[in-house]
């Protein structure tokens, strides 16, 4: 039976101590997956519950947790300062833990693009996988989110739907990526932004569930 803790952990912010909810599910493995939600839901959405369950049934650990913005009861996200401080508290807990086991970071849309902020700056973890990377706002494609990339020298996942408005055109993408140091793209046909695909309508835990296998080869190949 696997292991599950229920806990909050604290988050120095630029000019307060704040504290965040987590949830830790215990592999066979010593590598631990930190689950980052998106912009709009917490880290209790089923998309990433059931995204983590299968990563636990592969053998990884997991840790999932909310930014700020969200413990506080709010529906935007807060200052991207306060979401990289809570990128680095959570790789900081488990350092403190297990100086040498290895963290992978992953996040839904925000979650990741935040991740990668976090990694850009000097945030230490084996790798990155965004489930979703946002691009740029749908309909604007000259608003990328992007310039940072490029100095991320750990290997980066980016699992994507082909229908995702928020890396149209795909030839932009594409682009993108190519100036990236070490990056893969894992391609979701017909799938939008949460993976969704017209006509195959399925429960978000399922859909969650049905990317994981991706992030575990990622992580275990490496």
């Amino acid at each position: 039976m696997e292991e599950r803790e229920r806990f909050t952990f604290d988050v120095e912010l630029p000019n307060a101590t704040t504290t965040v909810s987590a949830e830790r599910t215990g592999g066979r493995g010593a590598a631990t997956v930190l689950v980052a939600h998106g912009a709009g839901a917490g880290m209790d959405h089923p998309f990433l519950t059931g995204f983590a369950e299968a990563l636990t049934a592969a053998g990884l650990s997991t840790l999932r947790f909310n930014f700020p913005y969200v413990e506080q009861g709010r529906r935007m996200p807060g200052p991207t300062a306060h979401a990289v401080a809570t990128w680095r508290a959570a790789v900081a807990l488990l350092r403190r833990e297990d100086p040498a086991a290895p963290v992978w970071a992953v996040g839904k849309s925000y979650g990741g693009r935040m991740a990668s902020l976090a990694v850009a700056e000097g945030l230490e973890v084996a790798g990155l996988a965004y489930l979703g990377y946002p691009l740029h706002p749908p309909g604007q494609p000259e608003k990328l989110r992007a310039e940072h990339l490029p100095a991320i020298a750990v290997p980066q996942l980016f699992v994507e739907g082909t229908n995702d408005p928020f890396v149209q055109p795909l030839g932009q993408f594409h682009d993108v990526v190519a100036t990236c140091q070490d990056a893969t793209v894992a391609w979701i046909d017909g799938g939008g932004h949460s993976f969704e695909v017209a006509g195959h309508k399925r429960p978000a835990s399922e859909v969650g569930a049905s990317v994981a296998p991706l992030v575990i080869d990622f992580v275990s190949a490496r």
